[in-house]
């Protein structure tokens, strides 16, 4: 297997890597201190046309998982909130694409592609995280509508989108077979946005609660037939897994080289700090990780690629999000060890890229949520008992 990135996507890293540090870095401070909705950096992503990276040339892109993540590393080397404005865009991009009619595609697809559209994804529930079967949105059908009631926290995006994919019941079962998504655009009656969390880290693009009371929404917004559309749906956000791997991988990546340059120019004892043997192995153990992440997110962006799906995709690409995320986790605390007690003060951007880090570990499915899809494939689903007192 070669490991070299294709010519098309190495053009792609090249030009990414050079906006990423000449426009996008010198952003990055001020976005997370201020914790303001970064709109020029938005703007500067939608100059470059990149909202369809991923998807087919028919709709501008290139039709490149492997492409999306190497963007998305550069961004997030230096500043993660940008990064994270190509995923909210991607991620409801892809789910109209992949679940929705023809109608749905060409009324909302091209706004998306060239950013006069934004929207959102509301599925997180305040009394189910990773548990999506026990969300309590209901929608039942009126006529040719549909009534929605319910509750959602932590919608990324809301506050400034267009429109919001709501995740719904639509049956009496706790099973996601009975969960559709639904298009809800902005101004529709009933709908509330919430209060606005104030964040650890990826504080740049907020993440709001949406309340709805008998919210009436067409039937033509919804995505997919009827209890099936969830799955058509996730089936897509499987395929965009390994963006979230991506963005580890540049964040660790980043937190390395601030303490690489840190330490090359510090002095402890008479010596460079770069000189020390334990900060030396540090150092090593931190290339090695973000090495291992590169090559476990590339190979799962390449499986999509190769159009794989099922049971290879879904475990491949939670391997790379588990430990492109964990590791980009262990990377960033290392880093800030090594930067001492400079390393604690939010002046210094290595404080940034530890708070960001830990965002990765829970969001987009837990890494434990992706040990259970991993060890699955490996073992089997549990062989869970219902027996209750005889």
């Amino acid at each position: 297997m070669m490991f070299d990135l294709p010519e098309d996507v190495r053009e792609v890293q090249q030009m990414v890597r050079r906006v990423a540090n000449e426009r996008v870095a010198p952003r990055a401070h001020e976005i997370d201190r201020s914790g303001e909705y970064p709109q020029d950096m938005f703007d500067l992503l939608r100059e470059l046309g990149m909202f369809t990276l991923p998807f087919p040339a028919e709709h501008g892109g290139m039709g490149s998982q492997l492409a999306a993540c190497v963007a998305v590393e550069e961004l997030a080397r230096v500043c993660y909130n940008t990064a994270y404005l190509l995923i909210v865009q991607w991620v409801p991009f892809g789910a109209i694409l992949f679940g929705g009619d023809e109608a749905q595609k060409a009324r909302f697809l091209p706004g998306l592609a060239d950013g006069s559209l934004r929207s959102a994804l509301a599925v997180t529930e305040p009394q189910s995280g990773s548990d999506v079967a026990g969300i309590r949105t209901r929608a039942v059908r009126e006529g040719d509508a549909y009534r929605i009631n319910g509750q959602k926290i932590w919608s990324t995006n809301s506050a400034v989108a267009d429109f919001v994919l709501v995740a719904a019941k639509t049956g009496a079962s706790d099973s996601t077979g009975e969960i559709n998504f639904f298009i809800v655009e902005k101004g529709t009656k009933g709908l509330e946005l919430g209060h606005k969390e104030d964040k650890l880290g990826a504080r740049g693009v907020p993440s709001n609660a949406l309340h709805f009371e008998d919210m009436i929404v067409p039937a033509a917004n919804r995505i997919g037939p009827e209890g099936k559309g969830f799955k058509i749906v996730m089936e897509a956000f499987n395929q965009s897994r390994p963006i979230i791997g991506a963005r580890g991988v540049g964040l660790a990546q980043g937190a390395m080289e601030l303490a690489r340059d840190f330490i090359l120019e510090r002095q402890a004892f008479g010596q460079p700090v770069s000189d020390f043997q334990g900060v030396r192995w540090m150092i090593a153990d931190m290339a090695t990780g973000v090495e291992a992440s590169r090559l476990l997110v590339y190979r799962a962006a390449a499986l999509v690629d190769a159009g794989k799906t099922g049971t290879e995709l879904a475990a491949a690409a939670a391997m790379a999000k588990r430990f492109a995320t964990d590791n980009a986790m262990q990377v960033a605390q290392d880093a800030v060890q090594l930067f001492g007690a400079a390393g604690i003060s939010s002046e210094v951007p290595i404080n940034r890229y530890f708070r960001d880090a830990k965002v990765l570990q829970i969001i987009e499915g837990t890494n434990q949520i992706q040990r259970n899809i991993i060890s699955n494939t490996v073992l089997g689903r549990p062989r869970t008992s219902n027996r209750g007192p005889r």
